[in-house]
């Protein structure tokens, strides 16, 4: 990371911490966001994007990053060099309660991979492969739009996960990553259907109980 304090090297971690602190409380648009970053690879994106969907329980912020998150895996699949948003995305706020958020729930449930992760198996974290990372990590990020209830903590944490593996070009990391997120999308196509079903015939079932008395 580039990003420095005094000729401290800043982690991705501290850098959000830093910019959570010093937020007005109107907070900042994701490109004012990303331009804090002082980072141009798509792995600081994605993984700030993330941090909000790998916290249980934290509603609005992850419904913010969702699609700028897939705008970014499209992007990084299509082999762009750069990340880019648009204005109708770049210019969604995250306001400074949900920063302060991000920032807390990231050092609790991430603040692990720091000590972690290191330079290993770089040949996954290639340009080449990148490429192929990114179009998996759509799939991730798909399945995070899936408006069900805590369906957005195991695909944050993959894409988390795997982004932070392609900053650190730690080619474990992207693999941990990719692997649970694949493990959390087989679930939810299997599992997914039969429970809409059953909540189908539960309602029906209720309602026949309901109105047939």
């Amino acid at each position: 990371m580039s990003a420095t304090d005094a000729g401290t090297e800043k982690t991705l971690l501290q850098i959000v911490e830093a910019m959570a602190a010093g937020a007005p409380e109107e907070g900042y648009t994701l490109r004012e966001t990303f331009d804090q970053l002082d980072e141009s690879a798509f792995g600081a994106g994605l993984f700030l994007l993330a941090l909000p969907c790998c916290i249980p329980f934290l509603y609005g912020v992850p419904q913010v990053v969702a699609l700028p998150m897939m705008a970014l895996a499209i992007q990084m699949a299509l082999g762009h060099e750069q990340p880019w948003l648009p204005d109708a995305l770049g210019n969604r706020r995250i306001d400074r309660k949900g920063l302060v958020a991000m920032a807390q729930g990231g050092r609790k449930w991430l603040g692990w991979i720091e000590t972690f992760s290191r330079p290993r198996f770089s040949m996954i974290t290639g340009p080449r492969s990148e490429r192929l990372i990114g179009i998996i990590l759509c799939l991730f990020c798909a399945s995070i739009l899936v408006p069900l209830p805590m369906t957005n903590t195991v695909p944050g944490f993959a894409v988390a996960l795997a982004a932070f593996g392609l900053i650190n070009r730690d080619g474990w990391l992207v693999v941990i990553g990719c692997v649970l997120g694949f493990v959390w999308v087989s679930s939810l196509l299997i599992l997914g259907p039969t429970a809409v079903l059953a909540a189908i015939h539960f309602g029906k079932d209720w309602l026949t109980g309901l109105f047939g008395s």
